[in-house]
């Protein structure tokens, strides 16, 4: 039903965003500030907003435009009424309904988020029932928070992989939902460049066999939907005795899909002897030569969210370490191009059989590192 949520300041600015089943780019939003400015007060933009393809339905609470993004038609009192339990459910859990708050809590905003929509449904509203699945940020939570709930740099690098087995000299022509995700791109010779500059479709002949057909990358940081998020909790002692680890890991923007293979790597100081932490999902090991945590978790499942904790021993006079560790994740998702990427056709001419098509999207970490 929903497709995307983005939160709009009283000034127009875009400060947070949410999708579900596919990235639906902010310049969506233009329409709707459009109709902001030509509006004057903010009480009188109108809720709902026919756009080319998209509906655009939104709220107006504490200075705040909450915008939700549709591509197909729904009852919008219907739509309506979940954006305010949204808003309420924020004025709940962090005492008001306000950009600076909503910042502060972002990664406990889009916990909430992903546990009140289920794939653009609305899933669990209530607040008591959210809180017994998310607790309500106290004073250390709302620390460790904000270290972790920003995106300090995010690009996308990929690839199309392309496996052609076809007799004879087909001409293919291969079309995108939405091409102008892309911000640079490298072809195969055989692409056509030209039909690529004025209808940004892929036109090329072939060659047998594997090869890869076009290479890209998304570099603004708006578009990357991070798939993950990561709420830790790592510190020492000032005499550095020892320090507390505590991970958990979640699904974020996953549009349904399941993240497999999850790996978590922690350098540790060199001061530290040992570790002894409990994990309630996948192994662990712990290498006394470079110091380093490796926890293997395997499937991410989203019901019962995988945790490392325990205690850390460091080597006795040792100062307090002056860095915490990063945290490294390396992980896969298949069937999903967290780009937003997706095939709309594939057409063959000069041939008079009718080929198999496919397409396979994977998403695989390159590097994927969260501070603390």
């Amino acid at each position: 039903m929903i497709n995307s949520l983005f939160l709009i300041s009283h000034s127009g600015d875009i400060f947070l965003e949410k999708h579900w089943k596919s990235v639906i780019s902010r310049s969506v939003c233009d329409y709707f500030l459009e109709a902001k400015e030509k509006a004057g007060d903010p009480e009188n933009v109108a809720p709902v907003l026919q756009t080319p393809h998209h509906y655009l339905i939104s709220i107006y609470r504490g200075k705040l435009f909450f915008l939700s993004v549709t591509q197909t038609e729904v009852p919008p009192l219907f739509v309506i009424e979940f954006l305010h339990r949204v808003a309420d459910t924020f004025q709940d859990y962090f005492g008001d309904c306000s950009e600076v708050l909503i910042k502060e809590n972002t990664v406990t905003v889009y916990e909430l988020l992903e546990e009140m929509l289920d794939n653009g449904f609305p899933l669990a509203t209530e607040s008591n029932v959210l809180k017994e699945m998310i607790r309500p940020p106290t004073i250390l939570r709302s620390v460790v928070n904000t270290l972790t709930g920003t995106t300090v740099f995010a690009e996308i690098q990929g690839v199309i992989e392309a496996c052609v087995k076809l007799t004879g000299m087909p001409d293919l022509t291969l079309s995108f939902m939405n091409p102008r995700l892309l911000d640079d791109v490298s072809f195969h010779p055989c692409v056509r460049f030209k039909r690529w500059e004025s209808e940004h479709v892929l036109s090329f002949i072939p060659p047998d066999g594997n090869f890869r057909l076009m290479s890209y990358h998304v570099s603004s940081q708006n578009l990357v939907a991070i798939p993950v998020y990561v709420k830790q909790n790592i510190s020492f002692l000032e005499t550095g005795s020892c320090g507390r680890l505590d991970i958990t890991i979640g699904p974020k923007q996953t549009m349904g899909k399941t993240v497999e293979s999850l790996m978590v790597t922690i350098p540790m100081p060199k001061s530290v002897l040992s570790v002894n932490l409990t994990a309630t999902q996948g192994t662990y090991t712990f290498d006394l030569t470079t110091k380093v945590v490796l926890w293997d978790v395997g499937k991410l499942n989203p019901q019962k969210l995988p945790n490392l904790r325990g205690s850390i021993s460091i080597q006795t006079g040792s100062p307090k370490p002056e860095e915490n560790p990063s945290i490294n994740i390396d992980m896969k998702i298949q069937q999903l191009a967290i780009s937003g990427l997706k095939v709309s056709r594939l057409d063959m001419y000069g041939e008079k059989y009718k080929p198999f098509k496919g397409v396979k999207y994977v998403t695989k970490a390159g590097k994927f590192q969260v501070r603390t």
